[in-house]
């Protein structure tokens, strides 16, 4: 039985709706102390039934998707369109590469770049923000590789490992997407 379904093809990897079954991956990941940092659950009790009741409920407003890569069509992160507001044209990014060997290999850009192209093509999107740790360098990097720009800081909102740190909050407006022909 086929588990995931090329709903955005892209160029090494593909998009696909979500596959509840992927919830032990998943709660492995999301208790790794790299990821559960970023995503503000590191003091979270991630159990297998929390994850999995996320996976088969998420609200049906939102656009969740696997990152799968070509080939093996292995799993190796997510990446979601949350609170999307069709009169405002607006919505929120958020991505998690699971595994320590996939990040910083391109696909992260490659991931956002499908969702942006989704967001603001398809969905008639306008503004996609996102925030993350001001820490996290090389999410920075590939947010503004894809186009993101700053657009504001809550300063040291986020203890983190012993100590606060920035919020950095971001945004990407339609007509400055660079994946535009």
């Amino acid at each position: 039985m086929q588990k995931y379904f090329e709903k955005i093809p892209g160029e090494r990897l593909f998009l696909s709706p979500m596959h509840p079954d992927d919830f032990e991956l998943n709660t492995k990941w999301m208790n790794d102390p790299a990821v559960a940092v970023s995503f503000g659950v590191y003091p979270m009790m991630m159990t297998l039934p929390r994850v999995r009741k996320q996976l088969e409920g998420p609200p049906d407003d939102d656009h969740e998707f696997s990152i799968v890569l070509r080939g093996d069509e292995r799993l190796i992160g997510y990446i979601c369109l949350l609170n999307p507001n069709n009169r405002d044209g607006t919505a929120e990014i958020s991505i998690m590469i699971g595994e320590e060997a996939d990040r910083g290999c391109g696909y992260g850009a490659e991931a956002m770049r499908l969702l942006l192209g989704y967001a603001f093509d398809t969905l008639r999107l306008h503004n996609i923000q996102l925030n993350l740790n001001s820490d996290n360098e090389q999410a920075l990097a590939c947010y503004k590789k894809v186009g993101f720009k700053e657009i504001g800081r809550r300063r040291e909102a986020k203890w983190v490992r012993g100590g606060f740190v920035d919020v950095v909050y971001m945004d990407i407006l339609s007509n400055e997407y660079m994946g535009r022909n």
